[in-house]
């Protein structure tokens, strides 16, 4: 029944009624890829991934979606539905496919507000993603009924276990630090492999540079038909060969001299001799492999990756040489200064490559597909120092994204 407030509603208000699939239960289950827009694709693809996971509550909120578009709806608001999904990576790739996904949405229905289902606590960390663009009126969290709350977090924390993000931190680090101190013990090395390898993980994470790195050796694999195999190989062998002469020279400078840290220290020069070639192998494989799949842009950001590589490997091998007594701290000094300036120069050569490429081509006014054919908008200028462009959709919300993401140029931008 409706109240005696509702004549004081604003029913021209523009009305999003969003539910969020964060882990992506619904492609990884019924290969349904979002975002689904409309009553008719949402009710289809509740339906099913309730037949392949009854238990799934990704379902139930696609479905508490619905109902909430329904009633909106008899109460006379202009009201739309969707549904957005992230990935089963849940961190940054997640947080960033909910992001595109969401653009689009927001592409074609023009909202004011936003009703935003969730199911729980995993859903709720994407709120400020959605609150940078479009404003929150109302948030319904769905909770699923049960008998008894002990047989609830029960099953919660059994579904929990079966996802591969929850699984790997469970299972996956007591298992690596297992093996660690297992392998630390048959070999002698004491704590310090343990420490150093665990400190090392903690710096990648605390600093956020675990995607990136994961997105670095995304592709990376052997196949006699990528051209790039070759490389691929080089880089294993060389890497095999720098922990071979490495172990030798720890090996040696223990027997001579029965010195532990002074025979780390030759280890880790001996290992370093021969690791810039396996870098660059491996840079080139990945350009290669980048252009073979049209990744005309993106490719040029390993030549600032290559700089990079530069410069942390001389500073790596001047300084356990400076420790060693190989070379005085004035040339660790001298070697440094020179590493940071050709590190620098070749990041600054890549990065004006491919702002002349960008410029060449003259993206401006073109239209703009995705790689399935749909299209998204004309092309309304382009930032060459940041390295974007921006789309001027046909609903009139401009839409930015990475260059990097530009799988082909002609008349036409075709992006990933």
């Amino acid at each position: 029944m409706r109240s005696s407030a509702a004549s004081s509603k604003n029913i021209d208000e523009r009305i999003l009624v969003l539910a969020v699939d964060v882990d992506n239960d619904l492609y990884r289950k019924t290969k349904i890829s979002g975002p689904l827009y409309g009553r008719v694709e949402n009710l289809n693809g509740a339906t099913q991934l309730a037949l392949a996971d009854p238990e799934d509550p990704d379902s139930n909120t696609i479905f508490q979606a619905v109902n909430i578009y329904d009633e909106l709806k008899e109460e006379g608001y202009q009201v739309n539905v969707a549904t957005i999904t992230g990935s089963e990576n849940e961190g940054y790739q997640s947080d960033s496919e909910i992001s595109r996904q969401l653009d689009l949405v927001l592409s074609r229905y023009k909202s004011d507000k936003c009703v935003f289902v969730t199911d729980g606590a995993s859903d709720n960390r994407i709120l400020p993603i959605i609150q940078s663009r479009i404003k929150i009126n109302s948030v319904k969290l769905l909770s699923m009924k049960q008998s008894e709350k002990l047989e609830n977090t029960y099953f919660a924390i059994l579904e929990k276990l079966k996802e591969p993000h929850y699984a790997r931190i469970i299972f996956g680090i007591p298992a690596v630090l297992i093996l660690l101190f297992a392998i630390s013990y048959i070999f002698g090395f004491g704590l310090m492999l343990p420490a150093i390898l665990i400190g090392i993980y903690l710096l990648v994470k605390g600093f956020g540079l675990e995607d990136p790195f994961l997105d670095s050796f995304r592709g990376f694999g052997f196949s006699i038909d990528r051209s790039s195999f070759v490389f691929y190989l080089g880089t294993l062998l060389f890497i095999g060969a720098s922990l071979f002469v490495g172990w030798n020279n720890y090996l040696l400078e223990i027997g001579i001299s029965g010195n532990s840290s002074l025979a780390w220290a030759y280890g880790i020069e001996g290992f370093l001799l021969l690791l810039p070639i396996a870098l660059l192998l491996y840079l080139f494989g990945r350009i290669i492999d980048l252009r073979g799949k049209h990744y005309f842009f993106r490719s040029f950001k390993y030549g600032s990756y290559m700089g990079s590589s530069i410069i942390f490997w001389v500073l790596a091998y001047s300084f356990v040489a400076w420790i060693i007594g190989q070379i005085y701290f004035s040339q660790l000094l001298m070697y440094l200064i020179l590493a940071i300036f050709i590190g620098v120069g070749i990041s600054a050569i890549s990065n004006f490559f491919r702002n002349k490429a960008l410029r060449s081509r003259k993206l401006k006014d073109k239209f703009v597909i995705n790689e399935l054919g749909a299209l998204i908008g004309k092309v309304g200028g382009t930032d060459t120092k940041h390295g974007r462009f921006t789309i001027n959709t046909n609903f009139g919300n401009p839409i930015t994204y990475s260059i990097d993401r530009i799988v082909e140029v002609s008349d036409k931008v075709i992006i990933k």
